[in-house]
């Protein structure tokens, strides 16, 4: 048994969930079939105000593929997660979570009173249910970070979905630097070309990390030093 386990839970395809990942502590993402896509918005937990900035991940680090070794970056310039080990390889920033009309127009009527709890849902909806159980609402849904999946630019600048990108078993390692709140969807991909409303589960496990495992992110760019040390000023 590892005793340094503190959460095992899994996320039904279409499910969502919420969770502080404390300072020094390590969130294991796993595809467990294959084909999932997980959309992920994350905050300072002292300070909701403060939360994932996309733009300034990707700008600093000079990449729009994030995986091991890359940092989430805060609006503050602090860093909110780091991926330490990633078996996928790409996770995509580009686009966006699902609504209510997108997914009634792709995949048609899936409501709850033919379905039950079978019903279609989709990743706005779902995120807005998590970020109200932490006082937040629809104005907070800004930025997700959408893991196990790529989404490429052509050369006529068009997004395009990438099928295959994650197999069963797959898994994103997120180590935690700060208390950081984590608000999840597992929710197919708005580009998913895929006719079937058909999302993934995803399993979730939460254990204490020793702060080296994030070496590998600390020293992979000039920037994530400076991102540390401001995150270390936090806690001062």
């Amino acid at each position: 048994m590892n005793e340094s386990l503190l959460l095992d839970e899994t996320v039904p395809g279409g499910g969502h969930a919420s969770l502080i990942v404390k300072r020094g502590q390590l969130l294991r993402l796993t595809d467990l079939r294959g084909g999932a896509n997980v959309s992920l918005m994350l905050f300072n937990a002292a300070e909701k105000t403060e939360r994932l900035n996309l733009p300034d991940t990707l700008k600093c680090q000079h990449t729009a593929k994030l995986t091991t070794g890359h940092c989430l970056y805060s609006d503050m310039g602090r860093i909110l997660a780091a991926i330490v080990a990633d078996t996928c390889g790409w996770h995509d920033s580009l686009g966006g979570v699902s609504n209510q009309q997108e997914v009634a127009e792709k995949y048609g009527v899936g409501r709850y009173q033919e379905l039950r709890n079978a019903f279609y849902r989709n990743g706005t909806d779902n995120l807005v249910v998590e970020l109200g159980k932490w006082g937040l609402g629809l104005s907070d849904l800004l930025m997700t970070l959408n893991l196990f999946s790529r989404v490429d630019v052509t050369d006529t600048g068009r997004l395009e979905f990438v099928a295959g990108n994650s197999s069963a078993g797959d898994y994103v390692e997120l180590y935690a630097p700060m208390n950081t709140l984590v608000v999840l969807t597992a929710i197919q991909h708005p580009l998913d070309p895929n006719p079937e409303y058909a999302p993934k589960p995803v399993k979730l496990t939460l254990s204490a990390a020793d702060r080296q495992v994030a070496e590998v992110c600390r020293t992979s760019h000039d920037e994530n030093v400076r991102g540390f040390i401001n995150t270390d000023r936090f806690f001062l």
